[in-house]
């Protein structure tokens, strides 16, 4: 083998991995997710987006790591009765203060705030944030028209009512940013569009992102896949995988 091939294998097999708790995901991932990294799972309603992120900290309960679920899109009671029908229970690891699920209400104003101080303050090893879709299309409001058109604003001929331009994506940024900080291993979930050429709705999570998962599925053919896109110093496969949800979740088959 040449040196600097064989230099780079040493490197990649130092990299700590996180297991994902899916079945023969970590096979295809060099043994799971790159450590303290960021990882966009996305795909349309019902690709298993949800469950995949719900097996991840279900994994890390398993191996003694602090977990965070954040979702803005589910009610607590209503996502934990679907895991528990999976065979995913986590109210064990709930009284004990293993893991946390908080809903974050969109139409709060200090809601990007109560999510970034969670993140940064709770010392978790895991953390979902399912979805990021609404807080990336939540707009941010400023009266300057020049720092307005090198940030990509909504519409560049339409004042707001108050006078101010509204930005776009730019709570991705703020987002991330609070992640990378937290020097944890994260899931965001992105609604993805059917026919869509992005790789997340908003069309910039993907390039935020280390890593890339895509759900789909096909209901005429009564089948999901699972693509693993992009993965950061990770020697991974591009062909889509076949999965099927059952008890304990998604499986690759």
């Amino acid at each position: 083998m040449p040196l600097i091939q064989s230099e780079s294998k040493n490197m990649l097999d130092k990299i700590k991995r996180v297991k994902t708790g899916v079945s023969g995901l970590d096979d295809i991932i060099s043994g799971g997710l790159p450590k303290d990294t960021i990882t966009l799972v996305s795909g349309p309603p019902g690709s298993g987006k949800t469950i995949l992120c719900c097996q991840f900290l279900y994994q890390g309960i398993k191996e003694g790591d602090k977990c965070l679920f954040l979702t803005l899109d589910k009610k607590i009671e209503g996502l934990l009765n679907q895991t528990t029908h999976l065979g995913l229970d986590f109210q064990s690891a709930i009284e004990k203060g293993q893991i946390k699920f908080l809903y974050l209400n969109i139409n709060k104003k200090l809601v990007y705030e109560t999510m970034a101080n969670e993140i940064l303050s709770g010392n978790y090893t895991r953390v979902v944030l399912d979805s990021i879709t609404p807080l990336s299309e939540m707009p941010v409001h400023i009266n300057n028209l020049d720092l307005a058109n090198n940030i990509n604003i909504i519409d560049p001929e339409e004042l707001s009512t108050d006078g101010t331009y509204p930005i776009r994506r730019l709570h991705l940024h703020y987002i991330i940013n609070a992640l990378q900080t937290a020097t944890c291993t994260s899931l965001v979930t992105s609604e993805l569009p059917s026919g869509s050429n992005n790789l997340s709705r908003d069309g910039l999570s993907e390039f935020l992102a280390d890593g890339v998962i895509v759900m789909s599925l096909d209901p005429t053919m009564d089948r999901r896949k699972l693509t693993v896109i992009k993965m950061r110093s990770t020697k991974h496969t591009l062909k889509a995988q076949d999965i099927e949800i059952g008890g304990g979740g998604i499986k690759i088959i």
